[in-house]
Order: C-alpha cells, then structure tokens, then sequence
C-alpha cells in the first residue's frame, strides 16, 4: 500500500503531462526566456536548463514506441522551453508503425522497444545515405502486468501461471496455480480478462521474450511484435490496455509502469524463484537492465536482456526503449536538432527526469557510448 500510495504522488505531477495521441509542444514562453535561452543559435547552452541547443531549429518528426510516450512528453516540454524556435513532434503510436516511419524518410528519428531486425537495417540504407540505422538505447524500465481485480489488493504470479493466463489456459481468478501463489487471498470465481495490443508493439515482443525465457514449457509463441496467442481481447496501445484494465473488474494486462502510476492501477509482484517476489518499480527494473550486454556492432548499442535473472530485487520483465537514427547519412536539415534534442535526453539532466515519471535510466557504463555515438552522428 505504501508503494501504490508513492506511486500516486508521482501520477500526480505526470498525469498533467500525458496527452493522448501525437505529442506537439510548441515552443511556449519564449518571451519569458530572457534569463540565457539561446535555442537555435550558434551551439549556445541554456543558462536556466543546462540544455545546449547547439543549431537546433524549425520541426523535428518523430514516431515509434507507445512506451516512452510519458518520457518524451517530459522530455519535449523541457527541451523546447530552454530551446526556442524548435517544436518536437513525436507521435506516439508503435514501435513497428515507427521503423516504418524511419525506413521511409518521414521523421528525424524512430522509437522502438525493439533493436532493428537485419532486413530493417538494410532497408534504412536506403535512407541513411552511406550509412545505416543504429539503436541506441535511452529509456529503460519494468513491463508490468496490471491488474482490476475487486477486493484483492496484492497478487503475485510467476512466468508459467502468466503464460498460461495470457494464452488462455487458465480462465478463472480463482485457479488452484493463482491460489498457490496469493497464500490468504480471497480470490474470487471470476473470469479472467486478458488484454493485450492490437498492433505491433515492442512491448508485446519483450513481454513474449520474457515469458519464452522464463516459462518454455508453457509458452510456445516466438517473441514477435504481433501477439502471437489466440483469444483475449485487443486495445489499442500502452494507453488502450491501461484503460481497459482500469475500466474493467477481472482484467489483466501489461503495459510500462508509468500508465500504471499514472492512472492508479495495481500491478502484480513477480516471484522469480528468489526469496522473495519482486515489485514492479523503475529500481527492481535497474538492476536487470544493470547486467544487460552490448550485442550490436560498431555505432549499434542493441542490449541483450537477461529475462530469467533471480538476482534479489531485479524485476525481470523489462524493456529498453531505443532512438533509431542513422549512424551516416541523417537529414541535413534535422541532424543538429536530433543531435541536440538526443544529447539532452541521455544527459544528466534528461536521465534523472524518468525514475519520478515510472522509467529506469540507461545504465552509466551505457550511457556514455550513447552519448559519444550521439556526438558522432553525421
């Protein structure tokens, strides 16, 4: 209760943030930026916000990932109130709508909860004139699994009793494999709503590689961006499937912890085979994403996730949301408001901003070669 009590305190501050649909922040208060804002002008540094805004100007689409919508939103304002004359337009949609998007020349950058697939890299040489699409990690944190379930303000499951729920196998909340875990919970004989995307999502692909690591005899499915399982029901988006789960009694769902603070939901405590089960929060997720390993090559930083670590206190379903761009070849007209806008977001001051907003940030050790990549981009 504690924990749910906390994460109603940060709802409060980022539920004034979130806005449904494509995120367009204009530029407000430009008059009031008198105290050292010098956005768009000669590589100046914000004196209020340490933002450097390097030649930041004019409008930079983005789109991709549902998941780090909440953080973009915080990222956006901030950045456009210390850089004037630049707008951030990122539509929050999907990770697979936003490699789209990036593969066919319409937005500066892509987010996906993903690393790109080899026949995604080599179609963004055509874009990426002389070079091609990279990743590179920036957000961090716990997929988690939330619940609506009247009277049971505690639930804790493991890898097999999700899979089995998730692929319909388990129908009723009152299931002897539910009961075994939840000790003295009064679990009701109620039908089991299962929720998940509609559309192709990174979160659905991390959920499944989760669940593929962790319960191999119980989940079958290969981890795509398409769930993959038959029955349960669609939403649209993070956002769908945290409004159905908040709307209806006996759902179930998953989406990133900040749609959970953000809108009150209970999430569920994962037993991983550890002492104890491990919340749902952006410091239980920091310790998995901790002990992730650079797989990609060259300028690419893909992550490989443990997804079956018992490590105390690590939560073990979690994602890393990544910035595509090209590593060679970016737009001429939006490469220094990419550079600028991204060096802000892996800073110091962009970092510090997610653990309130639900999120973990990238590990130091790897976020210093985001950063030097940053810097590189041409």
């Amino acid at each position: 209760m504690k924990l749910q009590r906390k994460n109603r305190l940060r709802a409060t501050a980022l539920g004034a943030l979130a806005v449904s649909g494509a995120l367009v922040l204009t530029a407000c208060g430009s008059d009031d930026n008198s105290s050292g804002t010098t956005g768009g002008n000669g590589g100046k540094t914000n004196a209020a916000s340490n933002i450097k805004c390097d030649d930041a100007k004019g409008q930079l689409p983005a789109s991709g990932s549902s998941a780090q919508k909440n953080a973009m939103d915080l990222w956006a304002k901030n950045y456009m109130a210390g850089c004037s004359g630049v707008e951030i337009n990122y539509k929050s949609s999907s990770s697979g709508e936003g490699i789209v998007a990036f593969n066919q020349g319409t937005v500066g950058f892509a987010g996906s909860d993903s690393a790109l697939k080899p026949e995604e890299v080599a179609d963004s040489k055509k874009i990426c004139k002389g070079g091609q699409g990279i990743n590179l990690p920036m957000v961090g944190g716990p997929i988690a699994i939330g619940y609506h379930l009247e009277g049971v303000d505690s639930l804790t499951l493991d890898a097999p009793t999700l899979a089995k729920i998730f692929d319909g196998k388990i129908k009723k909340w009152n299931d002897q494999a539910i009961a075994k875990l939840n000790s003295g919970a009064k679990l009701p004989d109620k039908p089991i709503q299962a929720f998940h995307r509609s559309e192709d999502s990174g979160t659905t692909q991390n959920l499944g590689k989760y669940l593929g690591a962790a319960a191999p005899s119980d989940w079958k499915y290969e981890a795509e961006k398409k769930w993959p399982a038959p029955g349960g029901q669609a939403a649209s988006g993070s956002s769908g499937v945290a409004a159905q789960v908040k709307q209806v009694d006996g759902s179930i769902g998953y989406f990133e912890l900040s749609y959970a603070t953000s809108q009150s939901i209970s999430t569920v405590d994962i037993n991983t085979g550890g002492a104890t089960a491990v919340k749902a929060t952006p410091e239980n997720a920091s310790k998995a994403i901790a002990a992730a390993k650079i797989k990609g090559t060259g300028k690419d930083l893909a992550l490989d996730l443990d997804y079956t670590t018992k490590s105390e206190g690590a939560y073990p379903i979690v994602l890393v949301t990544y910035e595509i761009v090209c590593d060679k070849g970016n737009k001429a007209e939006t490469l220094s408001t990419v550079k600028s806008f991204l060096n802000y977001t892996a800073g110091d001051e962009g970092q510090k901003l997610l653990t309130d907003a639900g999120y973990a940030p990238i590990p130091a050790e790897i976020n210093s070669k985001v950063r030097e990549t940053i810097a590189s981009l041409s």
